[in-house]
């Protein structure tokens, strides 16, 4: 028996209607598979801690194991890289800051991505002061008392940061400039080393991020006269911000997010987004967070976007008037 060209058009819809619930019904079953969170620095740090932190209560909201994967090196480009580049599935994440997101392309024209249009922002995590801190011997006990030690010496002063072209230098480079202090700006290969001539007197001052510096003021090895948040640290309550000391335009923070690499499918961005305000609620994440001096950001998914443009401008702007380039 013959089909009429009206049943057969009639089946045919039939089929294509059933073909787009059944697709429809796969997207709801995200994530079908572990989602891989790639760390783009080393264990122990801030980031992979931060990591470490969300993956658990992550992958319990969203019915999935989130697995962290390190992949460390140039600053964070490497793991960042590896993401920019990854299928947009949403198995492929990044645990992004301002350092790869931002500052790389700040200071490199050499970057293989870019830190804005090369992801999908899906949701801020926390914030980070840095602190300014001061060797003992420097007659200082806030910015303004810095200010001035800075001004009286010839040669000014000298300022550690944890490696040339990073985002504490670029913090420093900001200090210098607006704040008038007439530093030499000193590039060492990591923390430690900045940390232990600091302690030793052979700097004056250094930028650092505030967890691994809120040890050493707190022992007495090392002072600290402004924090860059927005708000006092818990880790240094008595430390006041540069804002309260009549310096609003030092405020500096570091910001971690979650991103996927570019053109990752509005539902899947959405069901993490939404996955990530519970995680940022949970009483026990925010409880760790507090314990290693991170804020839980205050920004929202949807303004996101705009918030990790806006810090990529900033970073460039300060990169531009410092003239700090790690191309040349």
């Amino acid at each position: 028996m013959t089909s009429s060209p009206g049943a057969l058009a009639g089946r045919v819809l039939c089929a294509a209607a059933l073909s787009l619930s059944a697709a429809a019904h796969a997207d709801d079953h995200y994530p079908a598979r572990p989602i891989t969170l790639v760390v783009p620095f080393a264990p122990g740090g801030n980031i992979d801690t931060t990591a470490r932190i969300i993956s658990a209560e992550l992958g319990r909201q969203l019915g999935q194991s989130v697995v962290v994967e390190n992949r460390a090196g140039a600053g964070g480009v490497i793991g960042a890289t590896y993401v920019a580049r990854a299928k947009p599935d949403g198995y492929t994440l990044l645990l992004g800051n301002s350092g790869p997101n931002a500052v790389a392309n700040a200071v490199s024209k050499r970057v293989p991505y870019d830190g804005v249009s090369s992801f999908t922002p899906i949701s801020p995590i926390t914030t980070n002061p840095s602190v300014l801190t001061t060797s003992t011997k420097v007659p200082a006990r806030d910015f303004k008392g810095f200010q001035q030690y800075a001004q009286s010496r010839e040669k000014g002063v000298t300022v550690g940061i944890a490696g040339y072209g990073s985002y504490t230098h670029l913090v420093a480079a900001l200090i210098n400039d607006k704040g008038g202090l007439k530093a030499t700006i000193v590039p060492y290969k990591g923390t430690g080393p900045a940390a232990t001539d600091l302690m030793g007197q052979q700097l004056d001052a250094m930028v650092d991020q505030i967890t691994t510096a809120a040890p050493l003021v707190r022992d007495g090895r090392v002072k600290a006269v402004a924090q860059t948040g927005e708000q006092r640290s818990p880790l240094l309550p008595d430390v006041p911000t540069m804002a309260e000391q009549g310096h609003p335009e030092l405020t500096s923070i570091i910001y971690t997010g979650l991103f996927g690499p570019a053109g990752m499918p509005a539902d899947v961005t959405a069901k993490l987004a939404a996955a990530m305000d519970k995680v940022r609620g949970n009483d026990a994440v925010r409880q760790r967070f507090k314990e290693i001096g991170a804020d839980v950001s205050t920004v929202s998914n949807a303004q996101f976007p705009d918030y990790v443009r806006a810090d990529a401008q900033r970073w460039a702007l300060a990169a531009q008037q410092a003239h700090v380039s790690v191309d040349e």
